[in-house]
């Protein structure tokens, strides 16, 4: 074993205070941010695991390790955007644990994607938009459900996906087409079943 400096055993001494510190938001800043993303990053993972009971979990396990991460984050929106980036790995991870890819239902209120209509052909065409998005490809529904039910600009979407802010509008565009596709597919003709 080879001597050490006091040079490096000082190094050491301060890197160890560092990694001691741990919590960098205070409590009151801390809930503050949470209670501006808690619901809305909820929604974000109960959407895209389908079960609310996990999505309970990832939002503990996400806020987590957001508060264990080493990373320099400026303002709440970079927060909010490592945050849905964390929350989204979590569901990736999971993913991958499972051996075969899952079916996962969408639950929620599709309505406001469809516009006024009646209540029997906003049920009707909400089973559609939840079957469609159901079969989507995961990132295709991460991109939509950011987009349009978060309302989350192209650069907030890439930070979260950890994606470049450039390839969003193709990604998403895309995502558009394979959904439209599906809607086709299964009858959907803005709020009334197509003619058979």
């Amino acid at each position: 074993m080879r001597d050490v400096t006091v040079s490096e055993l000082e190094r050491l001494e301060s890197n160890a205070g560092e990694r001691d510190v741990v919590f960098e938001l205070d409590d009151d800043t801390f809930r503050a941010f949470y209670d501006r993303t808690a619901r809305a990053l909820w929604a974000y993972l109960s959407r895209m695991t389908g079960d609310p009971a996990l999505a309970d979990d990832l939002l503990q396990e996400a806020y987590y390790r957001l508060l264990r991460a080493r990373v320099a984050l400026d303002n709440d929106a970079h927060r909010r955007n490592y945050l849905f980036r964390i929350a989204t790995n979590l569901v990736r991870d999971g993913r991958r644990r499972r051996s075969a890819r899952p079916e996962f239902p969408i639950h929620g209120d599709a309505g406001e994607l469809l516009g006024d209509v009646s209540l029997a052909a906003r049920t009707e065409s909400r089973a559609d938009v939840q079957g469609a998005m159901a079969r989507l490809k995961p990132r295709d529904r991460e991109l939509l459900w950011l987009a349009y039910a978060q309302g989350s600009s192209h650069q907030e979407i890439g930070e979260a996906l950890g994606l470049r802010t450039g390839s969003i509008k193709p990604l998403l565009f895309r995502a558009r087409q394979r959904m439209s596709a599906l809607l086709r597919k299964s009858g959907y003709s803005g709020g009334r079943r197509a003619p058979k």
